[in-house]
């Protein structure tokens, strides 16, 4: 007989105990010592005040800064003619007493295209963009972000420091700011802005990783 009541008691208790564990899992807010008083810690959906200066709600954002400077930036469309070398089997007199053909060396020019970027300095339509761009280039095609065009024309060439500046003859020429190189600290946040592969006008942003950098091979200056 008391071996009955004690296994009936320990079914008891085991299942008040599987009870217990499934309310305080489902339902933890109907056992009292489960229930405290919300401390500052907790209260998470009190409102913050926004920042002095920021308005409440707003990401940090660039939008300003680029929606300045993108218009001023433009695609740059060069072509030219290359010499292509003909292959030389086709020198050959026999090749070309059956298959025709006159003259050795270089064969029919073709054209090379290239897109680059650069950016108006000027409301008189100078622009400056890199030298290995439009060196060399036949014609020279700009487009602007309020998709005009224009031929343009190069002004002079610096190879030691890859730098051009070309020109083009448009009216109400929107013109970007220099700013001062000389503030410029390692960490300060920078945009790119240009149209790569030809895909549109693109903006991404990074730092100013180091100053005044040389001996790496890639400049002279």
């Amino acid at each position: 007989m008391a071996h009955k009541f004690w296994l009936f008691f320990a079914q008891a208790v085991t299942v008040c105990i599987a009870v217990l564990f499934v309310v305080s899992a489902l339902r933890p807010d109907l056992l009292a010592w489960n229930t405290r008083p919300a401390t500052p810690a907790t209260k998470l959906a009190a409102p913050v005040a926004a920042p002095a200066g920021t308005a409440a709600g707003r990401l940090v954002s660039f939008s300003d800064a680029a929606r300045r400077a993108m218009p001023t930036v433009v695609n740059i469309y060069t072509s030219k003619e290359v010499k292509t070398q003909r292959p030389q089997f086709m020198d050959d007199p026999v090749f070309r007493y059956f298959f025709g053909g006159e003259g050795e060396g270089q064969g029919p020019a073709q054209k090379s295209n290239n897109l680059g970027s650069g950016v108006i300095v000027s409301e008189q339509g100078y622009i400056l963009t890199n030298a290995h761009v439009v060196e060399a280039a036949d014609e020279i095609e700009v487009a602007l972000a309020d998709s005009r065009r224009a031929r343009a024309k190069v002004i002079g060439i610096d190879a030691e420091t890859d730098l051009a500046v070309i020109k083009i003859d448009l009216p109400k020429l929107p013109a970007i700011a220099f700013g001062h190189s000389d503030q410029a600290q390692v960490g300060d946040m920078v945009l790119a802005i240009g149209n790569p592969f030809g895909v549109g006008q693109t903006v991404t942003f990074g730092i100013i990783s180091a100053l005044s950098r040389n001996h790496l091979g890639i400049n002279t200056i």
